[in-house]
């Protein structure tokens, strides 16, 4: 089939009486191309990709920033009495698998509903601290993290999201350890540190960041400086994200499928990877 504007090319291309066959088929093969070529830092679908959910599954049992269950749900309708089934939800927007709205840390900044769709479909870096966090819950993602993916993958990717895998995600089923928090109340479990945060902000240019761990700032964090310098700058952030040790370290795409609910300071997220 002749994508849009194709037959036009073939129509102008045989006006002209000096034009061989071949420039005729070159020139309508150039503009297919040209029509159906990827926009610039989202990677090409190509057949046979795996589809990998990194998405943790929504329950009262999961746990949350501040030990509150994440969701509550009631039974509205019944099959056997109602004809039909139905919940309520009583939802925390930012438990679970879930995406932080530039709004959660500025009263001027966008809401999900207004986050643009192309935003939420890029290629998806995965920077592997697995190692460095089993030796220290407090691990920060750093400059030099950043760094050393440069140098074996190139470049970072516009418009991509920069995912931390720290191996936190498997510890999930045991909320002590997931949330790591001590005999004074302060959490343990890995972030990322605000300087190579600023890093991105600046000298790259990043859609979102990802964490396999309850916040995108380490847990014993007191000023949420990660938050307030990513969100601050319009972007999103995904929190408590599954799975990333089975997406490779640079080629996949991430889509994230997100509520749009107006005026939300974010919301969860089913989140997957095409690799």
């Amino acid at each position: 089939m002749c994508v849009p504007g194709c037959q036009e090319a073939i129509h102008q291309a045989l006006s002209r009486d000096a034009l061989s066959r071949r420039r005729v088929f070159a020139a309508a093969a150039g503009f297919a191309a040209t029509a159906v070529a990827p926009s610039p830092g989202v990677a090409a679908p190509r057949p046979g990709r795996r589809v990998i959910d990194l998405t943790h599954t929504m329950s009262v049992d999961i746990p949350t920033f501040d030990g509150t269950p994440g969701i509550a749900m009631m039974r509205l309708k019944e099959l056997k009495r109602d004809g039909y089934n139905l919940y309520e939800w009583r939802l925390n927007e930012h438990s679970g698998t879930h995406l932080d709205a530039p709004l959660h840390f500025s009263d001027t900044g966008i809401s999900t509903d207004q986050i643009p769709a192309e935003t939420l479909v890029v290629p998806l870096a995965v920077i592997n601290v697995a190692d460095k966090a089993a030796t220290n819950p407090d691990y920060r993602l750093s400059r030099d993290d950043l760094a050393a993916w440069e140098r074996r993958h190139g470049r970072l990717p516009d418009n991509a999201c920069v995912a931390m895998h720290s191996g936190w995600a498997r510890h999930i089923v045991d909320t002590a350890k997931y949330v790591g928090q001590d005999a004074g109340g302060v959490m343990h479990f890995p972030g990322i540190d605000p300087d190579a945060t600023a890093w991105l902000i600046k000298q790259r240019k990043i859609a979102g960041l990802a964490v396999d761990t309850l916040s995108l700032d380490p847990g014993n964090s007191k000023d949420f400086r990660t938050h307030v310098l990513w969100l601050g700058s319009g972007r999103w952030g995904l929190e408590n994200v599954a799975n990333l040790d089975s997406v490779p370290a640079n080629g996949a795409t991430l889509v994230v499928g997100l509520a749009k609910v107006k005026g939300a300071t974010g919301g969860p997220a089913r989140l997957f990877a095409l690799a």
